[in-house]
């Protein structure tokens, strides 16, 4: 893990010498982390999900190492998502997770994309759709056992020759409660979905994303949809999680000594209690360090914790150097995420989840692919 950039900040590549804040996407990682959900998954196909581009780490980037590691299908959540991830994994299967709009049925089947049919209007116009080109398109049923989120409910599967016009080739589901294994409301899902899919015989089935394939083989049937796990957030509070795949690293853009008595950031919500050195670091709620973190969270430079002072800005925050090498200066490297910080321990510290980290990472960064 690097600690510190060069003190000579000319061997840097241009490009990074000029970022405040660089990510780094080790895909040996990912690939290692696909490997192991499939190896958990038994004989169900393991799937990969890469919506919200690649949860933040950039889906283009990160679909051939899947592909490459065995992943032959993947899940999107928007048509534009699939549109743009076709050309990078021609010969992927590639499903979107939200069907389409009224009248981009079109679309989806222009770029060889698998619409998760959620209601009786998207049937009815996939089922139009292939009418029209004298045949019944493959798509993916999903089905409402308990969300009431997405779905098609017991009520409109249950609607005589709906189905008659579409080609299934997936029934699916999604679990409200798998990230908390003991929750009775993923067996009473498990029943529902069981009850549903009985409407589709012989069309292969998938209930369990990330967490779901931790509630073990019950819950796996044909397919698993792995997404937030694969990239390195832990599915639930009791199983840790798998490699970290991002490392994010923040410049030091400023130090100074603030004297005791001496203010800090927006609001002055920080007061000194003693001389303290203070760093400026070049990464703020833009880049994805939300504001709900000021108080609670911290940077590393190597094994020493750097605790967040005052409120997080746009595009700084202000950081305790007490316990930090004195010879330190303006271009040096702290670790934001990395071995000291995961993104679960990340999220922690502004009461959300490891998803929403990895998701609101920011344009700005400098990205390394290894």
């Amino acid at each position: 893990m690097l600690a510190s950039a060069p003190k000579d900040h000319r061997l840097l590549p241009p490009a990074q010498a000029m970022a405040g804040a660089w990510l780094t996407i080790d895909r040996g990682v990912l690939a290692d982390n696909y490997r192991h959900l499939d190896a958990l998954s038994g004989d169900a196909e393991c799937a990969a999900v890469i919506k919200a581009d690649g949860y933040g780490l950039g889906a283009e980037q990160i679909a051939p190492t899947l592909y490459e590691a065995g992943a032959k299908t993947f899940f999107v959540a928007h048509l534009v998502e699939g549109i743009r991830l076709r050309p990078v994994v021609p010969e992927a299967r590639i499903f979107v997770l939200h069907g389409f709009m009224p009248g981009c049925a079109k679309l989806l089947h222009e770029h060889n994309l698998i619409p998760a049919l959620n209601d009786v209007a998207q049937v009815r116009e996939w089922a139009a759709l292939g009418a029209d080109h004298g045949q019944a398109l493959p798509c993916a049923v999903q089905v409402d056992s308990g969300m009431s989120r997405f779905g098609l409910s017991a009520e409109d599967i249950a609607e005589e020759g709906l189905f008659d016009g579409v080609a299934p080739c997936l029934v699916m589901s999604h679990l409200a409660c798998a990230d908390t294994p003991e929750n009775p409301a993923n067996a009473a899902q498990r029943q529902n979905f069981l009850a549903m899919a009985e409407y589709f015989p012989g069309v292969p089935r998938s209930l369990a994303a990330s967490s779901g394939i931790f509630l073990g083989p019950d819950y796996h049937f044909e397919l698993v949809r792995p997404g937030a796990a694969l990239y390195g957030v832990a599915p639930n509070d009791d199983t840790p999680s798998l490699g970290q795949v991002a490392r994010l690293m923040a410049r030091i853009t400023q130090i100074r000594t603030v004297p005791a008595g001496g203010r800090i950031g927006y609001g002055l919500t920080w007061e000194a209690q003693r001389p303290t050195r203070v760093a400026t670091l070049g990464i703020g709620y833009a880049d994805g360090f939300f504001r709900a973190q000021a108080g609670s969270a911290a940077v590393w430079y190597g094994e020493q914790r750097l605790p967040l002072l005052g409120r997080v800005s746009m595009d700084s925050i202000s950081v305790d150097l007490t316990n930090a090498p004195v010879d330190l200066e303006p271009g040096d490297v702290v670790t934001v995420l990395g071995a000291q910080q995961s993104v679960d321990a990340l999220a922690a510290s502004g009461k959300t989840i490891g998803y929403e980290i990895l998701t609101s990472l920011g344009a700005r960064f400098y990205r390394v692919y290894l």
